[in-house]
Formats: C-alpha cells, sequence, structure tokens
C-alpha cells in the first residue's frame, strides 16, 4: 500500500467536485449508503425502528414524509415558504380567462423555478460552509507533523485520519532544547468542527509547555489545568503523551484516559496499565509516568478508538481481537509498513461503510 492510498480521505475533502465518485464501481452501494446516512441524520431512533416494523410500500411514504419533515426544519422561513409555494404550483394545472378556470393550463413552469431557486440558496450555503471546511482541513494538515520524524536510533510513523472533513484527534511531535522527543496522540470527545477547534487548542497548549516542563507528569497536569479552564462543559480529552531519547531503548508515557498502547515484543504483544482520568474532567488530577524498556525492533503502539470502533456495512467492529492478529511478526518489519497494513485492514474492513470516529496511530520502534 503506498503512503498516497494510505492517506485516503485526507488528502481531499469530500464533495470537491472530483469525478471520483461516479468512477466507483459499487455506483449503487455508494447511492445505499448517501441514503442510509440521510435518514441517520434526519431520523431518531425512534422513527427508524417503526419504519422497520411497517410494510415496504407504507415505509417509503412514511419515511419519505418524515424525511422531508426534518429537511424543512432546516430552511429558514422565507425559504420554507418559497418552496411549499413553488411545490404548490408546480403540482396545480389550472388556466384563469376573465372570470373563468380551466384546468387545461399550467403553473408547474413557475413552481419549478421556486423550487430551484431554494435548491440555489442552499448549495450556496453549502458552498460557503464547505470551503470553510477545507481551510480548516487545509490548516490542520499543516499542523500535522511528518510523517516519520527522525531520530536517532528510532523509527516513528505518524498518522490521523478525520471521519468527517475536519476531526477532532490529535497527533503531535515535537523536539525539545534538552534532546528529548515528546509524542502525542489525543482524542477530544465529539466529532466535527467543534471538536476540530479545540483539538487545535491542545496541542498549542502542549506545544506551548513542551519545552519548560522537567517531566511528562508536569506537562500533561498543566495542559489539564488549561483545558479544564478553558474547554467547554462536558467536553473532555483522552491523552497518550510519550517521550523518547536519541540512542534510548527507554519510552517514557503518560496516559490520561486514553486506550492504554500496546507493546508489541519478538515473544508476543503485551498491554501497558491504564492511567489518570482524562484531561478537562478534574482540576487536579492526579497523573502517573510509565516506563517501557524496548529490545531492537521491539515497538510501542499508541492508537485512538478510530481503530477498533471501525464499523462495516453490517454495524460489526473492528475490534482488538482483529487488531492484535495483525500484530505478531511486526518486528521483523518498519514501523510505516505496520502503520499501513493497519490502515489498509481497516479500509478493507470498513469497505462502503461510513466513518463514525477519527483514526490515529503513532508507532515508536526501536530500531
Amino acid at each position: 500500500m503506498t503512503q498516497e492510498q494510505s492517506q485516503r480521505g485526507t488528502s481531499r475533502v469530500p464533495g470537491d467536485g472530483s469525478r471520483e465518485d461516479l468512477r466507483e464501481k459499487n455506483f449503487s452501494g455508494r447511492v445505499h449508503r448517501e441514503y442510509r446516512d440521510l435518514k441517520d441524520s434526519m431520523l431518531t431512533d425512534d422513527q427508524r425502528a417503526r419504519l422497520r416494523r411497517v410494510w415496504a410500500p407504507v415505509r417509503w411514504i412514511v419515511g419519505g414524509w418524515w424525511l422531508f419533515r426534518g429537511l424543512m426544519v432546516f430552511l429558514t422561513p422565507t425559504r420554507r415558504v418559497l418552496l411549499l409555494i413553488g411545490l404548490v404550483l408546480a403540482l396545480t394545472r389550472v388556466d384563469i380567462h376573465g372570470e373563468r378556470v380551466n384546468a387545461d393550463g399550467s403553473f408547474v413552469p413557475a413552481g419549478l423555478i421556486l423550487v430551484l431557486f431554494v435548491l440555489m440558496l442552499e448549495l450556496k450555503d453549502k458552498l460557503l460552509a464547505k470551503y470553510e471546511l477545507q481551510d480548516g482541513h487545509s490548516v490542520q494538515r499543516a499542523l500535522m507533523p511528518e510523517r516519520s520524524p527522525f531520530v536517532p536510533g528510532w523509527r516513528l510513523w505518524l498518522f490521523t485520519r478525520p471521519a468527517n472533513d475536519v476531526g477532532g484527534d490529535l497527533v503531535d511531535f515535537v523536539g525539545t532544547e534538552r534532546g528529548k522527543s515528546a509524542l502525542t496522540l489525543g482524542d477530544v470527545a465529539g466529532k466535527g468542527l467543534k471538536a476540530a477547534l479545540l483539538t487545535a487548542k491542545l496541542q498549542a497548549t502542549f506545544r506551548a509547555f513542551v519545552h519548560d516542563s522537567p517531566s511528562l507528569v508536569d506537562l500533561v497536569s498543566r495542559v489539564n489545568a488549561v483545558f479544564r479552564r478553558d474547554s467547554l462543559p462536558q467536553v473532555f480529552a483522552s491523552v497518550v503523551s510519550a517521550s523518547i531519547e536519541p540512542r534510548s531503548g527507554t519510552v517514557r508515557i503518560v496516559n490520561a484516559g486514553h486506550l492504554p498502547p500496546l507493546i508489541i515484543r519478538h515473544h508476543g504483544v503485551e498491554q501497558m496499565g491504564k492511567g489518570g482520568p482524562a484531561l478537562g474532567l478534574i482540576d487536579s488530577a492526579e497523573f502517573s509516568e510509565q516506563a517501557v524498556d524496548l529490545g531492537p525492533g521491539e515497538i510501542v503502539l499508541i492508537y485512538s478508538d478510530g481503530l477498533i470502533e471501525t464499523r462495516n456495512a453490517a454495524g460489526e467492529f473492528f475490534g482488538e481481537e482483529r487488531l492484535r492478529t495483525l500484530l505478531p511478526g511486526s518486528c521483523k518489519c518498519g514501523a510505516d509498513e505496520l502503520g499501513e497494513r493497519l490502515v489498509a485492514a481497516c479500509d478493507r474492513f470498513q469497505g462502503y461503510a461510513p466513518a463514525h470516529d477519527d483514526l490515529s496511530l503513532v508507532i515508536l520502534q526501536r530500531a
């Protein structure tokens, strides 16, 4: 798998006008997925459950009405009135001659023009929002460190891919003046623009403190205090912060409410212990540092829940069991090869199903 292929979903914002959709072999599957996404966005869990219990022809009629009513809510009052007038005119066939009303004329063109006008206004809004998200996507990519930063004695591989146009996962790498390198993988609760803005805030805070923090525990504690103070209520971020030194086989890690990293050794796979609370939950949270000594070729794998919670069209999760079957023998390959293999396995498993969460990986291998 090439690096370009492994960046599927990051090199182009969906809906940018390319012909990729038309070139796909499973075009009908793509249309079905778009319709399913529409139902997931517009219908409640109760409505979807009720539709599954009714006769198929009635399901299309009732479901179509619910979707239409749900979409109307998102229109401004003026556009809602214009659309209703347009639909009435498009379905009404009358011809007025003086005082007589005949049923052989038509207001269909006028109605269609009004409907088209409302559609154009909505497309204009969508384009403006898309361009803003594209700018945000570009900024996030610019803030992302290089895929394989150089640290003597180490092989590193960093990867993140948002589920939507912008994401709430943080992957960062900073070399400090003391010769150490700090790596961070974080997952801000939620998705979309809100999570992306808080992720940028989190990254800036880590970079502001990393150079003068005497330890990882101090760094994470200071970031937690700022994130708790400046974040929104009920919003938190799970984070793993790691530190390595050139030509050393020791990885120091502080886990703040994140999935425990995996240690891939020549004889098997180990799981690190759980850490402290996620950032933003407790003012004076206590964190602890874990140290891992790696032999040549051995790996520490840090990943977001978007990896094991990747879902296929049947709603099944990729799961930790599938992940662990891909890890044996990884010490004989490079960090980049392992990362690309994991991303490719997730893509094959997901197929044409929509992405539900951001996918991020940080792989540290002792050379």
